[in-house]
């Protein structure tokens, strides 16, 4: 379970950040966009950095931003474990990823829903996450695009056991089972966390979802 940090309450941010860490969170998804590539605008490395002393989880940071390469290390530096990036800003993914090997950090790759699985087929044996997009980046709230599944499904017989598959976007109770049975191994949830009155209630109710799911489909949960 990956909360999106994007949709805590920012004049509580310690506070919920500790709440989903005791309630057994895996990672925390950083979502940095920078009013370009997507067309929003939400916070940068200044925050991230502030925030890592107080808490212990995977910093799983997306950059949503257009120029990876250049601001990777500035992320790095302020305590991301693992830096993002989408393949539709760069023809050259192989020279980001080893850019951000290079800071000592894991490096991940994001597709937008229409992109195929052919944009970064060549540069997946390099990275350690492969992060499929279910909604339009740059706004959280969105609904679930149930098509990217497709993606989904081709991805995990590609990827090694040791390589994340994570799904962001409009992950829900009402979602989240499909997504599992596609493939999926990380689940970033917003709203459906932090936007709860009790968010470590509405992880735990995520998580049993999710290995309910797994159960049925044979696989054990992680």
């Amino acid at each position: 379970m990956a909360p999106s940090l994007l949709a805590a309450d920012f004049g509580r941010l310690r506070e919920q950040v500790a709440l989903v860490e005791e309630g057994g969170a895996d990672l925390l998804h950083l979502d940095v966009m920078d009013g370009h590539f997507v067309p929003n605008i939400s916070y940068g490395p200044g925050l991230i950095e502030h925030l890592r002393p107080h808490t212990k989880l995977f910093f799983d940071t997306h950059l949503m931003i257009e120029e990876p390469k250049r601001y990777a290390e500035v992320f790095a530096n302020a305590g991301s474990d693992l830096i993002t990036f989408h393949a539709e800003v760069t023809e050259s993914p192989e020279d980001v990823i080893e850019h951000i090997h290079s800071l000592g950090v894991s490096a991940g790759i994001s597709i937008n829903p229409t992109t195929p699985v052919s944009a970064i087929e060549r540069v997946l044996p390099d990275l350690e996450l492969v992060l499929v997009m279910s909604i339009w980046p740059g706004f959280g709230g969105q609904a679930f695009m149930p098509e990217v599944l497709a993606k989904v499904e081709k991805l995990r017989g590609m990827l090694r056991p040791d390589q994340r598959l994570e799904i962001d976007g409009g992950i829900n109770q009402n979602t989240i089972a499909q997504a599992v049975a596609a493939g999926v191994d990380t689940l970033v949830a917003g709203s459906a966390v932090f936007g709860k009155a009790d968010p470590v209630e509405a992880m735990s109710d995520l998580r049993a979802l999710a290995e309910a799911s797994l159960t049925s489909e044979g696989r054990t949960p992680s």
